[in-house]
């Protein structure tokens, strides 16, 4: 059975920094692409960043590119968010998604919470 499971969230002040995590198992994804997304209340899911398995591609949306970074460990069989410079408006659930091979996963969310 494939699982995600993200973790790092919480409550970090303006300016401040969080790492998320995303332990992926259950298959092999050296195939797969790796997405983080975003849901603020009352939103609709955004993707924030995508990571190649291989690491060697990577992709970040707008609003936060210079200030995020996706990373991954091939050995861990896990996906980083290193959010830096956070934002109030970076408060949101993240998810971690893997698709490849027609497939498509979805962690349960971790929230973080960024305060003024």
């Amino acid at each position: 059975q494939v699982q995600l499971v993200e973790s790092g969230g919480g409550l970090v002040q303006a300016g401040g920094s969080l790492r998320l995590s995303c332990a992926a198992s259950g298959r092999t994804f050296s195939s797969y692409t790796m997405d983080w997304f975003r849901q603020a209340p009352g939103k609709e899911r955004e993707f924030v960043a995508r990571i190649s398995w291989s690491g060697t591609r990577s992709v970040y949306a707008d609003s936060v590119k210079g200030r995020f970074t996706i990373s991954s460990d091939n050995a861990k069989n896990t996906v980083y968010l290193q959010m830096n410079s956070l934002k109030p408006e970076d408060t949101a659930v993240y998810y971690c998604n893997a698709h490849g091979q027609g497939m498509d996963y979805w962690g349960q969310g971790t929230l973080v919470t960024v305060s003024s």
